[in-house]
């Protein structure tokens, strides 16, 4: 799986940190490991976090051990790409994409 040290983990006990004190808009990525669609991804969103590295934070969250989250945000299908900007889900992509899709999800929050 194709990683960046740009993507950060986020759990059910540090969103309120990486998203919700967020300055720049955060997309976070809920993935599982047993999940093929999401292993295609991965590449992509590492690609996106070191792209937009100084103007978006970049997160994943494994749905099977963060359910709190998961629940939350009322994800059922894996992968699911949210779209956040000042603490709130302004965007979101269901299932496996390429990147340009990934993208336009992203150019559309940031700050021109």
């Amino acid at each position: 799986m194709a990683s960046s040290q740009n993507v950060l983990e986020l759990h059910d006990n540090n969103f309120g940190d990486v998203v919700s004190a967020s300055s720049v808009p955060v997309l976070v990525d809920f993935t599982a490991a047993w999940c093929g669609p999401c292993r295609t991804i991965a590449p992509h969103i590492a690609a996106v976090a070191d792209k937009y590295v100084d103007r978006l934070r970049v997160a994943k969250c494994d749905v099977d051990a963060n359910q709190e989250l998961t629940a939350r945000f009322d994800v059922r299908s894996m992968p699911t790409l949210l779209m956040f900007k000042d603490g709130k889900v302004v965007g979101q992509i269901v299932g496996a994409v390429p990147r340009h899709k990934i993208e336009s999800l992203v150019e559309g929050v940031l700050p021109v």
